[in-house]
C-alpha cells in the first residue's frame, strides 16, 4: 500500500480513543473497511477476539494508536505477517488535501522530550500573526489526520510523540524541530537510542530547515543522520550569542543568523525578553527553557517565510497554556506554583531551576515509566528545602533524594489516598514552608517527574486539585 488509495482496503485500527476515532472517520472516507479494535470498549473486538480470528488474513493495513507499544501482541503480529503499520500521522500524511494554494497545508513539525506543547503554541500564534489560517494540531490536541483533510488551513503547526514518530515514514516537513532528547517512556521503547532513534525520524525528508538546540548533542546527531531534501538546511537555537547558522540571544534582544541575508556580518532583532513577559515566572523573569521555546518556534516561522516582526507579535500576543509553572494561591507568604505538565526529570529539572536556591518545597512522584532521577536530583539539590512524595513510584524518587540530598527532609503521602492525596500534600508541604522566615520567599512547587495516570485521569486533573487544595488552604489562613 504504496499510495493513499485506501478505497476497498480493510484496515484494522487499534485503539479507538481521539486519533484512533479521527484516524476510522477519515478511512472511511475514503472507501476502506475499517475494523477497530481496543480493549477497553466493549462494542469492538479486543486484541485477543482479533487474534484468535481470521481478520488479520484478509487485512490490508494496521493503523495503531500511539499509546500501543512496539511490543503489543497486535503490532508482533502484524510484524510477523510483514503487515504495514502506520501512525495516524502517516495516515494522515498520506491522504492531506489540497488547498486554495494548490497544494497541501505545508507541516512544521515539533518533538523533543519537553517543551513541544510550549513551542507549537508559540509557533500557532507567529504564523496567526503573520496572516496565516494555521492551527496547532497532533499531541497538542486536534487529530492530525482532522487538519490534514481541511483545505482551509494554510499550515499546520504538528506537535509530534516519540509514539506517534515511531510508525511514521513518509512525512516531509517543511521544517522540523527536536527540542531536546532525555530519558523518558524508556518502557514504551525499550532503550534510550530506541527513543532518540523516534525523535530524529521527524528530520527525514525535510524541506527547508532541521531545526535543533545547540546545548544538546543528541539533537544535532539526529540532524546529521537524517536523510532531508536537497537545500534543506541546519539551524541551531541557542540561549547564547548565536554563531552564523544560529538563531538566539543577545543581552535580551532574540536574533536571527540562520536565515538573514546578511546573517554573515549581522543579526536580524526578532523581538526582545519583553515580548515574553507573560511566561516570566514567579520571580518576574523569563526562565531559560521558555526562551529557547521561543526561538524555536521562531526558527520554523522563519524557514516558513514569515517576516520577523510578526515573530515579535506572536510571541506578545501568545498566552501560555495551563498547568505550567501558574502561581495558583499565595498562604502566610508562601506561593504556591503548578507545573504538572513536569512530566519527566529533564521538565521537572527545568522548572527547579526558575526558582532561587534553597526556596523550593517540591511535590514530586506519580507513574515514574522507568526513569530514574539521580541526574534531576544532583543537578538541582540546591534548590530543594523540603520535599513531599506522592503517587505508586516514590521509591525511585526517595532513593535518589537518600543518595544525592540526604539533608532534604522527605515526606511521603500513601498512594492509596487517590482521592485526597493533593490536600494531604499541600498540608505536608505548608508545614514544611512554616519553618522557613517569612521573607524567605519559599515556593510550593508541583512538578512531580513523573506521569500522571497512577492517580489521576490526566497532568490536567492532577494540577487542577493541586491548585484546589492551595486555594482551600488560602481561603482558610
Amino acid at each position: 500500500m504504496a499510495g493513499p488509495d485506501l478505497d476497498g482496503a480493510r484496515v484494522v485500527v487499534a485503539g479507538m480513543g481521539v486519533t484512533g476515532r479521527a484516524a476510522a472517520e477519515v478511512l472511511a472516507s475514503r472507501g476502506a473497511l475499517v475494523v477497530p479494535v481496543d480493549d477497553t470498549a466493549d462494542d469492538v473486538l479486543s486484541t485477543d477476539e482479533l487474534l484468535a480470528g481470521t481478520v488479520l488474513d484478509r487485512t490490508d493495513l494496521v493503523v495503531a494508536s500511539p499509546g500501543l507499544a512496539p511490543h503489543h501482541p497486535l503490532l508482533q503480529v502484524a510484524a510477523q505477517r510483514a503487515l504495514p503499520v502506520w501512525s495516524e500521522v502517516e495516515l494522515a500524511w498520506r491522504v492531506r488535501v489540497t488547498t486554495a494554494s494548490g497544494e497541501p497545508a505545508p507541516w512544521l513539525a515539533v518533538t523533543g522530550t519537553n517543551g513541544k506543547t510550549t513551542t507549537v503554541g508559540m509557533l500557532e500564534s507567529i504564523l496567526r500573526a503573520a496572516g496565516r489560517d494555521a492551527v496547532a494540531v497532533g499531541n497538542v490536541g486536534t487529530p492530525v489526520v482532522l487538519a490534514a483533510t481541511d483545505p482551509r488551513h494554510d499550515v499546520l503547526a504538528v506537535e509530534l510523540s516519540s509514539f506517534q514518530l515511531h510508525h511514521t515514514s513518509s512525512m516531509s516537513a517543511q521544517a522540523a524541530a527536536v527540542l531536546n532528547v532525555a530519558p523518558d517512556h524508556l518502557d514504551w521503547h525499550g532503550s534510550l537510542d530506541a527513543y532518540a532513534a523516534a525523535k530524529g525520524r521527524i528530520y527525514e525528508h525535510a524541506q527547508v530547515a532541521c531545526v535543533y538546540n545547540a546545548a544538546d548533542p543528541v539533537t544535532e546527531h539526529l540532524v546529521r543522520e537524517a536523510d532531508v531534501v536537497d537545500g534543506c538546511v541546519a539551524v541551531g537555537f541557542t540561549t547564547g550569542t548565536p554563531s552564523v547558522g544560529q538563531i538566539g540571544l543577545v543581552e535580551d534582544v532574540l536574533v536571527d543568523r540562520g536565515f538573514a541575508r546578511l546573517r554573515h556580518t549581522h543579526a536580524a532583532e526578532l523581538g526582545t525578553l519583553a515580548d515574553l513577559h507573560r511566561l516570566a515566572g514567579p520571580d518576574g523573569a523569563v526562565p531559560p527553557h521558555v526562551v529557547a521555546n521561543a526561538l524555536a518556534a521562531a526558527a520554523l516561522a522563519l524557514a516558513h517565510g514569515v517576516a520577523p516582526e510578526a515573530v515579535r507579535d506572536g510571541l506578545r500576543d501568545y498566552a501560555p497554556g495551563a498547568h505550567r509553572i501558574v502561581p495558583v494561591a499565595q498562604v502566610d507568604g508562601v506561593t504556591y506554583v503548578d507545573d504538572s505538565k513536569a512530566t519527566n526529570a529533564h521538565a521537572a529539572a527545568a522548572s527547579l531551576a526558575s526558582f532561587a536556591p534553597g526556596s523550593v518545597v517540591w511535590v514530586a512522584g506519580g507513574l515514574a515509566k522507568g526513569a530514574t532521577f539521580d541526574d534531576l536530583v544532583v543537578s538541582r539539590r540546591d534548590r530543594l528545602r523540603a520535599v513531599v512524595l506522592v503517587g505508586v513510584d516514590r521509591a525511585p524518587l526517595r532513593d535518589a533524594l537518600a543518595r544525592h540530598a540526604p539533608d532534604v527532609p522527605v515526606v511521603e503521602v500513601d498512594a492509596g489516598d487517590t482521592g485526597s492525596v493533593m490536600t494531604h500534600a499541600v498540608h505536608e508541604a505548608r508545614r514544611l514552608a512554616s519553618a522557613a522566615p517569612a521573607d524567605a520567599g519559599v515556593t510550593v512547587l508541583l512538578a512531580p517527574a513523573c506521569a500522571s495516570m497512577d492517580q489521576f485521569a490526566s497532568y490536567a486533573e492532577r494540577g487542577d486539585r493541586f491548585a484546589a487544595a492551595a486555594r482551600a488552604l488560602a481561603e482558610g489562613a
